[in-house]
Formats: C-alpha cells, sequence, structure tokens
C-alpha cells in the first residue's frame, strides 16, 4: 500500500493493518522528512489518546494529516507504532 499526498509517496508498505477503513502503516515505513509532530491530540474511547503529524511536501502543509498513537489500550494492540492518514491523502496499492 502507498499513502501519496501532493503527488509524492509519503509511506509505503506491504504490511498495513486495517481498523475503522483506515490503513495503518508501519511508523518505519513514512518518509519522516514530510513529517513533523503536531502539538494536536484526540481521545478514542476504544484505542486511546491519538497524535498528530502535520505532513510538508513541496512546500505544502497539510495540518494534522496523519495520527498515532504512543500508548495504545490492549484492544488497539495491533496498531501501536503504526501511523494512518486522512484529510486527502490517497491511500491506494
Amino acid at each position: 500500500m502507498k499513502a501519496i499526498w501532493n503527488n509524492t509517496i509519503i509511506a509505503e508498505s506491504d504490511d498495513t493493518v486495517v481498523i475503522e477503513n483506515n490503513h495503518y502503516f508501519p511508523s518505519d515505513s513514512i518518509k519522516k522528512e514530510y513529517f513533523k509532530e503536531s502539538d494536536t491530540h484526540t481521545t478514542c474511547p476504544w484505542k486511546g489518546l491519538a497524535s498528530y503529524y502535520t505532513l510538508n511536501v513541496n512546500g505544502k502543509e497539510n495540518i494534522d494529516a496523519a495520527w498515532f498513537y504512543p500508548e495504545v489500550s490492549e484492544l488497539a494492540r495491533t496498531i501501536k507504532g503504526r501511523v494512518a492518514f486522512w484529510k486527502g491523502v490517497e491511500i491506494t496499492k
């Protein structure tokens, strides 16, 4: 699977986990040069506290377009160490 934003592959892996229609990519599959940690946090009742990344690709910014769970609940253990996307990031094979 590939995560693409602004005509650039920002993550690529054959090992994604799908939860709630979101592909969670291993954190070592993201191209870190495009990711900047955000101060945004949200809480999921069953996964835990989410943290976000802002994408910066070829001079364009996509605020809080990727998220991850630094600590996950037991129910969400399969997405520990993984990153998911939204806000116009295309997920494709």
